[in-house]
């Protein structure tokens, strides 16, 4: 066996040993390859869209020398997909095998398929189907300005993520989290929000949800976790120590958990069943990654949501009845007085 393979067969630290017989798990991190059936290659491949949003999601987290590759197919799709592997290696000053590598961090077999995407993707731009980027923005822009760069900026984020998300992994997350007997959520700073938005959506729907921002509570509850239950934790780096503690817990004590993140190859996938990546906008001095990151963690959240409320139809759909009902006084205008 190859070292390539050896390192994507390889068991992460932090992963469950399997039971007797059991085959090694399918690769999910960003640099591992999937499932090698011809079949199942051609049907994970990402298509052109989803090749622009890709590139803009892993780039920061690649190697110099592939961060080069994954710019100038960014950059010039139409261009790179004229090249040769090797006439891209000579282009980016790199090596034939970090172009392969490439391919396969951005989901495509080997460099040939990526060249079909990126002819794809040159297409798309020719024709005027792909979204322009906008500028940063800067301190002297005026508020419509702003408000055009942040509106486009948010449309491409959002569109980056639905392009990039695994369907198979939020089916997958949205089965555990329908038949779980309690789901804690965890999340720090701009991720805490998120946390927050999405269980007490779930409570609403008759779901036992707890969202813990506060990490020695979340570490805490975790411990009390086990088969049957969910943990689910939001971290746009996949580097929050604050985060990753807890979901690590709940991993040990044999909870289902799920991970939404910017960064698939960040430490935060080693303890998570599944795997839930989002894109952001690109960050600026004006513009940090919270802001961006937390508008595709909100649209993945919505997501599991609605996927849980449809197979939970029969219990969600009067439990989310009594509690707009339990409410609706307070919505009700009452009349001034002097």
């Amino acid at each position: 066996m190859s070292s390539d393979l050896k390192e994507n067969f390889a068991f992460r630290p932090g992963r469950r040993t399997p039971g007797p017989g059991a085959q090694p798990p399918a690769p999910r991190s960003a640099g591992e390859t999937g499932d090698s059936t011809p079949s199942s290659r051609a049907a994970n491949r990402p298509g052109p869209t989803a090749l622009a949003a890709k590139v803009r999601t892993m780039a920061p987290s690649m190697t110099r020398s592939m961060q080069r590759v994954a710019e100038a197919v960014a950059g010039d799709p139409a261009g790179c997909a004229q090249l040769t592997v090797t006439g891209l290696a000579e282009r980016t000053g790199t090596s034939e095998a970090t172009v392969v590598r490439t391919s396969r961090l951005l989901g495509y077999p080997g460099y040939r398929d990526l060249r079909l995407a990126l002819a794809g993707l040159a297409a798309q731009q020719e024709s005027g189907a792909a979204p322009a980027v906008t500028a940063d923005i800067v301190v002297d822009d005026p508020i419509a300005d702003v408000v055009a760069k942040l509106a486009a900026d948010e449309q491409q984020t959002l569109a980056d993520t639905a392009a990039g998300l695994d369907v198979a992994q939020v089916e997958a997350a949205v089965a555990a989290m329908a038949s779980a007997r309690r789901i804690d959520v965890y999340g720090v700073g701009a991720s805490g929000l998120v946390s927050q938005d999405l269980a007490q959506k779930l409570l609403r729907i008759g779901m036992v949800a707890h969202s813990h921002v506060d990490p020695h509570l979340a570490v805490t509850n975790a411990v009390q976790l086990r088969a049957g239950d969910v943990a689910l934790a939001i971290t746009h780096s996949g580097r929050t120590v604050d985060v990753i503690e807890p979901l690590r817990v709940a991993f040990d004590q044999g909870a289902t958990t799920i991970a939404i993140t910017g960064r698939p190859d960040g430490e935060v996938a080693q303890y998570a069943d599944h795997v839930l990546t989002t894109s952001t906008a690109r960050e600026s001095e004006l513009r940090p990654a919270a802001m961006s990151s937390r508008t595709s963690q909100l649209l993945v959240v919505d997501c599991l949501f609605i996927g849980v409320a449809q197979r939970t139809y029969e219990t969600a759909a009067p439990a989310l009845s009594a509690s707009y009902e339990a409410l609706a006084h307070r919505h009700s205008p009452r009349p001034r007085t002097r």
